[in-house]
């Protein structure tokens, strides 16, 4: 299957959609070499079901005669350990370090602290990301926690996992980054006032129509986005840190004077500073989800890990240090935007720069966000835990387009309602809950499997603190400062249980959903794929 590129014609679908109803009304058989009419048809037979259970990686084309020359529709490998590096970093400097540093100077009450949390923070996603890079070369698919939960504990815990982060973690993910993006882009337009709330929704909902139509796309359009963004947010960060420095040498050291004054420890607090901070890092793990698209993963994902992200805890530090060499404390927990407070500041008429590279950096953020996201959504599909159009991919653009839909669908609902600080509390609680399952999955390989090949291994003491850190972020605010919004997370997450038993245990699947499924794969030219794994 080439990608011959361009939109899909809206012509064409219908005309197909009418053609095969004419045939199926007449009783007769329509026959089409194309990949994506083939599958369509089989779609109808009562033998098929609609959110099919994959044992095998090449089970989605069991039907398919390899002597009839039909190729099998995969996604193509494009990701290099350039397009590796900007993915991971790309993602992890977004809102972030332009808006957490006020939350973490707030819960850990002093500037040397909230340093030494940066820099814990940084530490912890690097032990993240290098037990997931181990995970990554034993376990050679596309899926991240999904895939990995899936592999060593089974359909069922994967089945949470999936339904949890489909339909609600990664779309909040997406909208919380997309809110700051918003929030900077139309600061300019309202000087000296709160933008308008309805303004600021707008505008993130068009930012995330225009990134699913970047990702639908192609796929390396999607990735030349984000190494442009990438590079933009690098300068504008260099531009705070050189002008921190400068501060720095011109003797402004005022809020490094009695820096640990007033530092806060109580268990619940580090917990909730641990969730800002770490919002920052989010998206070490980002290529795990991407594995089958990676070019060489066995090396590119250790050394993309190792690459970007010393390389953002280094910014993220210099760039704290240059906030608190331009603001006292007290002026950075009253700023509603530190950067642009920091451009009034030291910038002065060149200020607009700063709102300008912010909103860049969240743009190009959101991408990495919504790329990774996505994928999630359409490796659940295809291992039978999601609906089947949502595991199927453009015939000529080899994008997993449905997928990509239904996150931006589910996003646009998140952002009607959503802000930003909360969105981050229980966004992190989440995912730190599934990251600590994951990591223990890890030990379990390498303890009672240790034979398995793999060309990376990480010291084992490395995923235990992960697995001890993923288990205090947990319970830490838990026990502390008990909130009821916990409880219904928790209820949400376990409430997959009423769907999983039904639809994929008992596979028990309206048969509509067979004819709803052909007519969506038709009008989207769409049809199921296979995973590359090697």
């Amino acid at each position: 299957m080439q990608n011959r590129g361009g939109a899909c014609p809206f012509l064409n679908s219908v005309t197909l959609l009418i053609i095969n109803l004419t045939f199926k009304t007449l009783g007769g058989s329509y026959s089409n070499d194309s990949v994506l009419f083939h599958i369509a048809s089989e779609e109808t037979s009562p033998n098929r079901s609609t959110m099919r259970r994959r044992q095998t990686t090449d089970s989605l084309h069991s039907s398919t005669d390899p002597s009839e020359g039909r190729e099998k529709l995969r996604l193509k490998q494009e990701v290099g350990l350039i397009s590796g590096v900007s993915l991971i970093a790309g993602t992890m400097i977004g809102s972030g370090i332009f808006m957490s540093p006020e939350w973490v100077l707030h819960h850990m009450g002093s500037p040397a602290s909230s340093l030494l949390m940066w820099a814990a923070c940084g530490l912890l996603a690097m032990f993240g990301a290098l037990s997931y890079a181990e995970l990554g070369t034993v376990i050679r698919e596309s899926g991240g926690e999904y895939i990995y939960i899936l592999r060593i504990f089974g359909s069922f815990p994967a089945f949470l996992f999936a339904y949890t982060s489909v339909i609600l973690v990664r779309p909040a993910g997406l909208a919380a980054v997309c809110l700051s993006f918003a929030e900077y882009a139309v600061a300019p337009f309202y000087p000296g006032c709160s933008s308008p709330q309805v303004v600021i929704k707008c505008t993130a909902a068009a930012c995330i129509l225009v990134l699913t139509i970047i990702n639908c796309l192609n796929v390396r359009l999607a990735m030349s986005v984000m190494n442009v963004f990438t590079a933009a947010k690098l300068l504008a960060l260099l531009v705070i840190v050189v002008g921190g420095l400068v501060l720095l040498a011109k003797g402004q050291t005022q809020s490094f004077q009695n820096a640990f004054q007033g530092t806060n420890a109580g268990i619940g607090t580090i917990g909730v500073a641990f969730y800002q901070g770490l919002w920052s890092y989010d998206g070490w793990n980002n290529l795990n989800y991407v594995t089958e698209e990676l070019k060489n993963p066995e090396v590119t994902l250790p050394r993309a890990v190792i690459i970007a992200i010393p390389l953002v805890t280094c910014l993220y530090l210099l760039v704290n240090i240059s906030y608190f060499a331009a603001m006292a404390p007290s002026e950075l927990l009253t700023s509603g935007a530190v950067a642009v407070t920091w451009g009034n500041k030291v910038l002065a008429n060149w200020a607009w720069l700063i709102s300008l590279s912010v909103a860049l950096s969240t743009f190009g953020s959101s991408n990495g966000t919504f790329f990774s996201g996505s994928r999630v959504c359409y490796i659940a599909a295809r291992e039978g835990h999601m609906p089947d159009i949502l595991s199927m991919a453009h015939v000529r653009c080899l994008t997993p387009s449905p997928a990509l839909l239904f996150t931006s669908a589910m996003s646009l609902i998140m952002i009607i309602s959503g802000n930003f600080t909360s969105i981050v509390t229980y966004f992190s609680f989440i995912a730190w809950l599934f990251y600590g399952m994951t990591i223990s999955g890890l030990l379990y390989l390498k303890i009672k499997k240790p034979d398995l090949p793999r060309s990376y291994k990480v010291p084992i003491v490395i995923p235990i603190i992960v697995l001890m850190a993923a288990v205090y972020l947990v319970l830490a605010p838990i026990i502390d400062q008990p909130q009821i919004e916990i409880l219904y997370i928790a209820l949400f997450v376990f409430s997959g249980i009423v769907l999983y038993f039904p639809l994929v245990r008992f596979k028990c699947h309206p048969r509509f959903l067979q004819r709803v499924t052909l007519h969506l794969q038709l009008f989207l030219e769409v049809a199921p794929t296979s995973s590359d794994v090697n």
